[in-house]
C-alpha cells in the first residue's frame, strides 16, 4: 500500500479531494437536472402517476403568451443588472481612496450585501408605497403624487429589477475592491514614471489588471438576473396580471399552484438551456483569457 500510494499520490491526492464535491454535484445538480428533463416529457400533478406526453409541454410553452412575457422580463432584468459592474467599479474606486471617514462610508455600501434578498424586497416595497413611502415623500416635496409602481403593469418589472440591482451593485463593488487591493505596484510605479495620471492611469494600467475580476462580475451578474425569483415573489408575486413574472417564478406558479409539474419542468429546462449556453460562453472566455496570460 505505501508503495502504491507513493507511485500514484500525484493524481490520487487531488482526486480524493475532489471526490466529495463531485459526488455532491452529481447528486444535487446532474441527477436533478436529468430528472427535470424527464418530468418535462410527462403530464404530472406531482402526486399521481406520470403520463407520457413527449414534447407536448414544449409545444404548449411555445404557444403560451405568458412564457414570452416572462422571457421579456428576464431580458429586462438582465439589461438593468448589467449596470451593476460599472457602478460597482466606480464605487470601488471611490471608497478605495485613503480619505478620512471612508471606512464608515465603505461599511454603509456593504449593508445591502449582508441583507437577505427578501429583506431588500420588503424595504423597497416600503420605498415604493404610494401613500407613506420614500418615493411619495420625494414627490410630495414638488407637490406631486408618487405613481403606484408595483401596481402598474408597465413599471412593475422595472421597479422590482431596480430593487434587485441594489445588492448586486454592492456585490460587484466588493469584487472590484478585492481586485484593487491586489494591483501590481510595479506596473503602477512604471506608469507614474511614464507620466500616467488620472484617467490615463485608470485606463491603461488599472483597468487591464481588473479584467479577470470584471469578467467574473459580469458572469455572476448575468446568472443573478436569469435566476431572479425571490424579489418577484416578495414584491409583486408576478402581478399585476402576470406582467412582472419571470421564468423562474412562472415555473414555480405552474408547479406549486397549478399542480402542473410537467409544464413547470419544461420551463425549468428552457431556463437551464439558457444557463448552459451562458456558462459555456463563460468557460470559453475564461480559458481564452488564461491562455492569453500564460
Amino acid at each position: 500500500m505505501p508503495r502504491f500510494w507513493r507511485r500514484n499520490r500525484h493524481w490520487m491526492t487531488p482526486a480524493l479531494l475532489l471526490l466529495p464535491g463531485l459526488i455532491l454535484f452529481s447528486l444535487v445538480i446532474l441527477a436533478a437536472s436529468f430528472e427535470t428533463v424527464w418530468i418535462s416529457l410527462h403530464d404530472w400533478d406531482g402526486i399521481g402517476a406520470k403520463t407520457w406526453v413527449g414534447l407536448a409541454n414544449y409545444v404548449e410553452l411555445a404557444e403560451d403568451p405568458q412564457f414570452y412575457v416572462s422571457l421579456k422580463n428576464n431580458i429586462i432584468w438582465l439589461l438593468i443588472f448589467m449596470l451593476a459592474p460599472p457602478i460597482g467599479l466606480a464605487l470601488a474606486l471611490i471608497v478605495n481612496q485613503q480619505i478620512r471617514g471612508m471606512r464608515i462610508l465603505k461599511s454603509l455600501f456593504f449593508v445591502p450585501l449582508v441583507l437577505a434578498t427578501v429583506t431588500v424586497g420588503v424595504v423597497f416595497g416600503w420605498v415604493y408605497d404610494p401613500t407613506y413611502g420614500l418615493l411619495q415623500l420625494i414627490f410630495g416635496l414638488f407637490g406631486g403624487t408618487a405613481p403606484a409602481l408595483l401596481s402598474d403593469e408597465n413599471f412593475a418589472t422595472l421597479a422590482v429589477a431596480t430593487a434587485g440591482l441594489w445588492p448586486q451593485i454592492a456585490f460587484c463593488m466588493v469584487l472590484f475592491l478585492a481586485g484593487l487591493n491586489n494591483l501590481n505596484e510595479d506596473l503602477i510605479g512604471a506608469g507614474r514614471v511614464d507620466g500616467a495620471r488620472g484617467w490615463q492611469m485608470l485606463r491603461h494600467v488599472v483597468l487591464p489588471q481588473l479584467s479577470q475580476v470584471g469578467f467574473i462580475a459580469i458572469a455572476v451578474t448575468v446568472i443573478g438576473a436569469l435566476r431572479s425569483f425571490d424579489m418577484v415573489a416578495v414584491m409583486t408575486t408576478g402581478g399585476p396580471y402576470g406582467s412582472s413574472t419571470v421564468l423562474a417564478y412562472q415555473m414555480y406558479e405552474e408547479s406549486i399552484f397549478s399542480y402542473r409539474f410537467g409544464y413547470g419542468a419544461a420551463i425549468a429546462t428552457v431556463l437551464f438551456v439558457i444557463m448552459i449556453a451562458f456558462i459555456a460562453w463563460y468557460l470559453h472566455g475564461l480559458i481564452k483569457a488564461e491562455r492569453s496570460n500564460a
